[in-house]
């Protein structure tokens, strides 16, 4: 019996161990992915928690997949794929086809979204069976530990600047610097925006410098981001990284008129953004999730015209539990990348 690896964890919040499964085969219009890198994503800790419904225990988490087909399902003989195509899957893991979204052609914000390690078993493991609409295409020149971040954090910063209203040369904001931040700048940069940085600290203006930000604003030097914003001319576009309200909500007075707060940080504080901050100056506050396959195809292709590329961390597979560890607990300074060595 031929067996594979996986990290997961056997009851809400529980610490993560190795277990051996029997290898599957993939069903119609899936494929077996031999998982060559899996990022560790905030996210995670929804799963692993069990804090959204339909989560099923033992629980392999992962949504920031890469590596390369194994194995096709039946009725993919015409469908343009082939055993050793590289291929990454991010939190877009497939979508029914069937719900009104999905009618329109919407499918990120399908109802019946399939999250790797939601749906089915995600990336923290040796092997793993997905649909075929959830794979998207390794350029060549990216590797796998690049790729896995780009299906999630990376997919999710450059899809939600790339459908701002901002247009090149104007001021957009991208606030926090870590995992999602720090790809953020980078995008930003290279579609041609004035950046500002806006992290915590005077040490982190190094690191916005370092990306490439033309400015960066230190939310703790007493000066209140939205002013420091205004003083630059006001933002276009302000793209919240960061996981926290109070943060988000600092930056909303430093929209330009029709600028717009784009939130992709997830928290379930509420924010104190006012109807009245928002009217006189046209604004506008919106939830961006992340994207298709299609979009994660996009975004890697960008990333290797720009030379963009994550900060990463590589962890063997066997220390899953010391690496969400470290995300979870914030000594994660971008992203953790589980390798199956």
């Amino acid at each position: 019996m031929s067996t594979y690896r996986v990290a997961q964890v056997t009851a809400p919040g529980g610490t993560f161990e190795l277990a051996e499964r029997e290898v599957p085969r993939p069903g119609p219009c899936h494929v077996r992915i031999a998982v060559e890198a899996c990022g560790v994503c905030h996210s995670d800790a929804l799963f692993v928690n069990g804090a959204v419904p339909g989560v099923s225990f033992p629980e392999v988490p992962g949504h920031e997949i890469a590596g390369h087909i194994e194995e096709l399902g039946e009725g993919l003989q015409d469908r343009g794929w082939q055993v050793g195509d590289r291929v990454a899957v991010g939190w877009f893991g497939g979508s029914c086809g069937h719900c009104g979204p999905c009618r329109e052609g919407d499918f990120i914000v399908c109802e019946n979204l399939k999250v790797p390690g939601w749906a089915y078993d995600g990336g923290y493991a040796d092997k793993v069976i997905a649909p075929v609409d959830a794979l998207a295409r390794i350029p060549d020149g990216l590797a796998a530990s690049d790729a896995g971040p780009m299906a999630c954090a990376g997919v999710t910063t450059y899809n939600g600047l790339r459908r701002s209203s901002a247009r090149p040369g104007d001021l957009v904001a991208v606030l926090g610097l870590g995992g999602l931040g720090h790809l953020g700048v980078r995008y930003a940069v290279a579609m041609g925006y004035e950046t500002v940085g806006i992290a915590r600290g005077a040490e982190k203006a190094d690191l916005a410098k370092q990306l490439g930000a033309h400015h960066y604003i230190d939310s703790t030097s007493g000066t209140p981001v939205g002013e420091a914003l205004r003083s630059l001319g006001g933002a276009k576009a302000v793209l919240a990284t960061a996981g926290n309200s109070a943060a988000i909500t600092a930056t909303a007075d430093g929209l330009t008129h029709r600028g717009e707060l784009i939130v992709i940080g997830a928290t379930t504080e509420p924010m104190g953004i006012t109807p009245a901050q928002l009217i006189m100056g046209a604004q506008v506050v919106r939830g961006h999730p992340s994207g298709t396959s299609q979009d994660v195809e996009d975004t890697m292709a960008f990333s290797v015209l720009h030379g963009i590329r994550p900060m990463t961390e590589p962890v063997p597979l066997d220390r899953a539990d010391d690496a969400y560890r470290k995300m979870l607990d914030g000594r994660a300074r971008f992203r953790m990348v589980l390798t199956p060595g």
